[in-house]
């Protein structure tokens, strides 16, 4: 899960260099990116939660 949230990290940074040089052909992209980072966010502070109650 914490390879998967770097790689979304460092897309979203990528999104963000190709929309300030006006490349970037569809803004949602960015939306999309960002809530999936939120959800692996939360699966690992349940994931983290859950670990902590054991």
């Amino acid at each position: 899960m914490n390879e998967k949230l770097a790689g979304l990290k460092k897309d979203l940074f990528y999104l963000r260099m190709q929309h300030a040089t006006k490349q970037l052909d569809n803004p949602v992209k960015i939306r999309e990116t960002k809530h999936d980072i939120a959800r692996v966010q939360t699966v690992l502070r349940e994931l983290s939660a859950a670990s902590d109650k054991q």
